[in-house]
């Protein structure tokens, strides 16, 4: 069992990916949930993850508030996919369970002091704003942490939400640039990988017919938000983001990629956010995280919707 701390901001398919790294607490010890703000505002996340929490039954998580903006730039949210709330498509009742007074940084602070060195890891969902204070403000802490496994960057996808940027590093490449100067070991999930993974009307018909609540929420939040991808790439089916950190920690196998040096671009607005992604080992700067490049995309799917069959 790994101890983890969770940095997300649902969104449908953070929901999706939240869900089965709840289904599987042999695996994760859940030492918080910290909400960002990213695919929509701070409000809205928090209350999708106790949405998320409550539906799977998992009321022993803890869950809090983590920074509201970027460090440096304007918020950007991407409701133009998601909807208003974040989670349209699926009518969730209002959570009881409240957001724990104490901040996300203080939070993400407290569990990793407490923690053996070199024994968290963390999985990042969304934009590094929350990471990146708590790093700054405590550094102390980086030797607590094993791992960051994050869904953000890419390279031969390019960008999503500029012609050059990949949303959760767009939001926030200032808290991006911090968290990969870091010096933590970095597993990088990109689109490069999400865009091999897609959503088709077959593979979202089988969480359906699950027979759970949870099976049906996720078709129904995913077919909510494909709409917007189908439009925009033409494919069969939209790419599933967030499911790729739980799955890569638990079937590494299934994915392929390399040891290289990224850095993110902080200074011009024509490319704010790109990942220079030293994918053919041009330069001699260290190698500072392991970039996915490849993942079964069949056997992905198997291994998620076995999952989501474990909850309610």
């Amino acid at each position: 069992m790994r101890p983890t701390i969770i940095i997300t901001d649902p969104g449908q398919e953070q929901a999706a990916a939240l869900m089965a790294i709840l289904a599987a607490p042999e695996e994760f010890d859940v030492l918080g949930i910290v909400a960002g703000a990213g695919n929509t505002t701070l409000d809205h996340t928090v209350r999708n993850i106790l949405q998320v929490v409550e539906l799977t039954g998992r009321t022993d998580i803890r869950v809090h508030r983590g920074a509201p903006r970027p460090l440096v730039r304007e918020l950007v949210t991407a409701a133009h996919v998601h909807g208003a709330t974040g989670m349209d498509g699926y009518d969730l009742p209002e959570p009881r369970l409240e957001a724990e007074a104490e901040a996300g940084v203080a939070a993400i602070i407290r569990m990793l002091r407490a923690a053996p060195l070199g024994s968290v890891t963390v999985l990042q969902m969304c934009n590094m704003t929350t990471l990146a204070v708590a790093l700054i403000e405590a550094p102390d802490i980086a030797a607590s942490i094993k791992q960051i496994v994050m869904m953000a960057g890419a390279y031969f996808e390019v960008g999503n939400i500029t012609p050059t940027a990949e949303f959760n590093i767009y939001v926030d490449p200032h808290a991006a640039d911090v968290v990969l100067s870091s010096g933590i070991p970095i597993a990088m999930l990109p689109l490069d990988v999400t865009h091999q993974l897609r959503n088709t009307r077959e593979r979202l018909d089988r969480f359906a017919v699950l027979g759970n609540r949870c099976g049906q929420a996720i078709e129904r939040l995913l077919t909510f938000s494909e709409r917007f991808d189908l439009d925009k790439y033409g494919w069969e089916g939209a790419p599933l983001h967030g499911p790729v950190v739980p799955l890569y920690c638990l079937y590494p196998e299934l994915f392929s990629g390399r040891l290289i040096n990224a850095r993110v671009e902080i200074s011009s607005e024509l490319t704010m956010g790109m990942l220079a992604a030293d994918w053919w080992q041009i330069t001699e700067l260290p190698r500072n995280i392991t970039y996915l490049r490849d993942v079964d995309a069949d056997a992905f799917y198997d291994r998620l919707l076995a999952l989501i069959a474990r909850l309610p």
